[in-house]
C-alpha cells in the first residue's frame, strides 16, 4: 500500500508563504512537518490535515541535522523538502552592512545547502523505482532582473537559481528532482517582518532617494499582490501533487515540474529580461529607482 508523502517545510510562520504551503500540502493528503525558528509562530496554522510542528533554526547545522534525524526516525523518509525560509535585505549596496549581507546569504542560500545536504542522502537511499524525492527551492523573479535598492536580496536569489540548476543536474543520477520557484509579488509577512529593522544611514549618499528606498521594503505587498493561498496551491501542484490521491500514489506516477514562476509582475519581469540589458536596467531605474520629480 502506498504511503502519504512526508514533507518538511522551512519558514512556516502563519500569514506567510510557508504557512500556506503547510496547509495546502496537508490538505492534499501529505504528512507535513512545519518548521520555524520560533515554534510559537506555528500555533495558529489551520488544521487542514496532518501537520506536525518542529522548532528549526535553518542557520544552525546541528539543529538541522537533529530535526532531520528525528523525522527520519519517525517516518523512515522525507519525500519533499521545501526550502522556503527567507529574509529581505534592502538598501543601496553602499549602505547595507556586511553583517546583514552575511545574514541574508546565510538564511536565503546557505540554509538551502544545510537542509539539502542533510536530507538528500536519505532520499537517494529510497527504494522508490523512479522519483525518490523532491527538493523545492524558493527563489525570486529578481534573480532574473534585479531591482534598484534590492541588490543584496537579488544576489542571494541569483545564487539560489544557480545552485538549483546545478542540483537539477547533479541529483538526476540519484533519482531526486529539483523544483525552482521564482515568485513575483506574493502577499506575505516578509516585508512586515523586515520593516522595523530597516533604516537609511544618516551618512548615506542617497538621501534624495530615501522614499524610493523605503518603498522598496514594501514593493511586493502593494495592491494586486498575488494571494498567498493561491500561490501555495500552484507550488503543491507543481510538486506533482494536486489531490489526496496523487499525494499517496507510487513514485512511477510522481512527476514534479522543474520550474515555476508565478505572482504579480513575474511575467513582466521575465519578458523584460529578453530586452537588451541596458534598456531593461534603464527602464527599471527610471520607474523604480529615481524620485518622481527627476523621472522626466
Amino acid at each position: 500500500m502506498s504511503l502519504p508523502k512526508v514533507v518538511l517545510i522551512t519558514g512556516c510562520s502563519v500569514g506567510g508563504i510557508g504557512g500556506a504551503l503547510c496547509e495546502e500540502y496537508a490538505r492534499s493528503g501529505c504528512i507535513v512537518y512545519a518548521s520555524d525558528r520560533d515554534i510559537n509562530t506555528l500555533e495558529n496554522l489551520e488544521p487542514t490535515g496532518d501537520i506536525r510542528k518542529v522548532q528549526l533554526d535553518v542557520t544552525n547545522t546541528t539543529n538541522v541535522d537533529a530535526v532531520v534525524k528525528t523525522i527520519i526516525d519517525a517516518e523512515g523518509r522525507i519525500d519533499i523538502l521545501v526550502n522556503n525560509a527567507g529574509v529581505l535585505a534592502v538598501g543601496p549596496v553602499l549602505d547595507v552592512g556586511l553583517n546583514e549581507v552575511k545574514s541574508a546569504f546565510d538564511i536565503n542560500l546557505f540554509s538551502i545547502l544545510r537542509l539539502t545536504q542533510a536530507v538528500v542522502p536519505y532520499m537517494a537511499a529510497s527504494s522508490a523505482p523512479v522519483t525518490k524525492g523532491l527538493v523545492v527551492n524558493m527563489g525570486s523573479i529578481t534573480a532574473i532582473l534585479p531591482l534598484p535598492w534590492g541588490g543584496i536580496y537579488a544576489a542571494t536569489k541569483a545564487a539560489v537559481r544557480s545552485i538549483s540548476e546545478v542540483m537539477h543536474m547533479e541529483f538526476a543520477p540519484l533519482g531526486v528532482k529539483v523544483l525552482l520557484v521564482e515568485p513575483g509579488a506574493i502577499k506575505s509577512n516578509i516585508s512586515k517582518n523586515y520593516a522595523p529593522r530597516f533604516s537609511l544611514p544618516a551618512s548615506s549618499l542617497y538621501q534624495d532617494y530615501k522614499d524610493q528606498i523605503a518603498g522598496r521594503v514594501h514593493v511586493s505587498q502593494k495592491a494586486g499582490a498575488t494571494d498567498t493561498r493561491a500561490f501555495a496551491r500552484a507550488i503543491v501542484k507543481a510538486s506533482g501533487i494536486s489531490s489526496s490521491s496523487t499525494a499517496t500514489k507510487g513514485s512511477l506516477e510522481w512527476k514534479p515540474q522543474r520550474y515555476l514562476s508565478a505572482g504579480k509582475n513575474s511575467t513582466v519581469i521575465w519578458l523584460m529580461s529578453w530586452l537588451p540589458k541596458s534598456i531593461a536596467l534603464h527602464f527599471l531605474w527610471r520607474s523604480v529607482g529615481k524620485p518622481p520629480k527627476s523621472r522626466n
